[in-house]
């Protein structure tokens, strides 16, 4: 079944200022475990030909300190506005079952924490981003480097990931996520003003 998605993305992870593991996931976490919140906001997409624009997902990651070692605990919550043909599409997606990104991730995930269905509000302006799902959420700010006067913020460029290879850096200003028992408090955060998937 061919697909394809579009949309921005945003994530918070337990790490301190900046994630390790964005890195290199052979890389140590700064805890015992990474625990991250990483959010799709679909503006454009299709999946064998059901439109799943304007819908977001969230998966929820628990994973030991090193990334590489596999092991991964992951939930997905899919947005409660999709109805039950867009979240079965968006389920087979983000399981990996269609292949791309997920799966290619597929080898390091230990245990599937199940799936919710939950509103998600996803805000971006300009630097600033504010996630809500369900009771839980978080908000970012991208980081602009000091002396800087165009306002752009640091980047990074080249890294494995399953959303893009380029970011930009950000800080959470407030993390409060506790999904799937999954709990921690986000001080580290990624953006991106486009992820673009297909299969």
């Amino acid at each position: 079944m061919a697909w394809k998605l579009r949309g921005t993305y945003v994530e918070t992870c337990s790490c301190d200022f900046f994630c390790p593991c964005t890195l290199n996931l052979a890389n140590g976490a700064d805890y015992d475990r990474c625990r991250a919140a990483l959010v799709f906001n679909i503006t454009d997409g299709d999946v064998g030909g059901t439109d799943v624009g304007g819908l977001a997902v969230v998966v929820i990651v628990d994973s030991p300190k090193v990334m590489a070692d596999g092991n991964w605990r992951l939930g997905t919550v899919i947005d409660a506005k999709a109805s039950d043909g867009q979240a079965e599409k968006l389920q087979a997606v983000f399981s990996g079952e269609l292949g791309g990104p997920m799966a290619a991730l597929g080898p390091l995930v230990g245990e599937n924490l199940g799936i919710l269905r939950a509103p998600i509000e996803v805000r971006d302006d300009g630097v600033r981003h504010s996630v809500r799902i369900g009771d839980a959420g978080f908000d970012v700010e991208d980081v602009v480097p000091f002396g800087v006067e165009t306002g752009e913020p640091a980047r990074i460029t080249g890294v494995f990931h399953p959303a893009g290879s380029e970011f930009r850096v950000a800080k959470a200003t407030s993390a409060d996520i506790s999904l799937f028992g999954v709990e921690y408090q986000g001080k580290s955060g990624l953006s991106s003003s486009q992820f673009s998937w297909a299969a």
